[in-house]
């Protein structure tokens, strides 16, 4: 009987305790801030880039980092990078080089960022808003290859920003 009464009484902490769990991860979500309260300095840190079908020549993933711009203080600043293999030594492959330099802004929830390969022309941009229950930590949105090298009716490429634990 008493064996009996400790498995009733575990299996009730066991529920109980299933159900905070799951109110306080719904509670998580239901205090995420809107996308258009976000803050440009919301974003600063290093991001997981990954890219569905890139153009011939750039890889599926890259890293970006933001962070303030040093001319516009509500603005971005910040860096893409990404693994060109063996054409790394070289100064751009399909108009790209290892690392861009990024300068955007966040308006109204939308990430907007210009890409640049050279420091000189926009070689891509970037529009991207945050996705539903992130909490800032997820961004999809369209990469646009904008390089000289790029076909006039090159596609939209579809992008997602995971943003990376900060150590």
């Amino acid at each position: 009987m008493h064996f009996r009464l400790f498995q009733i009484a575990t299996f009730l902490i066991a529920v109980n305790a299933l159900s905070a769990c799951a109110t306080a991860q719904n509670g998580l979500e239901t205090t995420c801030q809107p996308a258009v309260s976000m803050k440009s300095q919301q974003l600063y840190g290093n991001w997981a880039v990954r890219f569905d079908h890139p153009p011939a020549g750039l890889p599926e993933r890259a890293t970006m980092r933001l962070q303030r711009h040093a001319e516009f203080s509500e603005s971005l600043a910040g860096t893409v990078s990404r693994d060109l293999g063996p054409a790394a030594g070289t100064p751009a492959i399909a108009g790209h080089a290892a690392e861009a330099a990024l300068a955007g802004d966040l308006d109204e929830g939308m990430l907007l960022l210009d890409e640049s390969s050279d420091k000189i022309s926009i070689t891509g941009t970037w529009n991207g808003e945050m996705q539903p229950g992130s909490c800032g930590r997820v961004y999809q949105g369209r990469w646009k290859d904008t390089s000289a090298s790029a076909a006039p009716d090159a596609a939209d490429v579809a992008f997602t920003l995971t943003r990376l634990p900060s150590f």
